[in-house]
């Protein structure tokens, strides 16, 4: 099993969506975050002040999948999110070892799935 990570531009999050059910990753979570990579933010203007936005607004986008499906979801990812300009994002891949179902007690291990 795999955790992906993926830090995604906010107006992206239904496009990815759409994109995971085609492949049948059903489950998902999505964390509003804040940050910046080579984008470096940008000047806004409020109330006729000019000032720094470094922390642009992003959204995280977290699910677990069987080690089969960490390619074709790392392509569905590429594919929803991908505009072309800088700030779209970055896609961190990470082994899960085990996971229990919280209801049930259930657990699954990297080997079961």
């Amino acid at each position: 099993m795999k955790l992906i990570k993926a830090i995604i531009r906010p107006n992206k999050v239904d496009d990815l969506k759409e994109a995971f059910a085609k492949i049948q990753i059903a489950g998902m979570t999505v964390t509003e975050v804040r940050g910046h990579g080579r984008q470096k933010g940008h000047t806004a203007v409020y109330r006729g002040r000019e000032y720094e936005v470094t922390l642009l607004p992003k959204m995280q986008v977290e699910t677990v999948v069987p080690d089969e499906l960490v390619e074709p979801a790392l392509q569905a990812i590429r594919e929803a999110a991908r505009t072309g300009e800088i700030g779209d994002g970055r896609v961190f891949i990470c082994p899960v070892e085990e996971s229990y179902n919280i209801r049930t007690g259930e657990r699954e291990t990297s080997r079961s799935v």
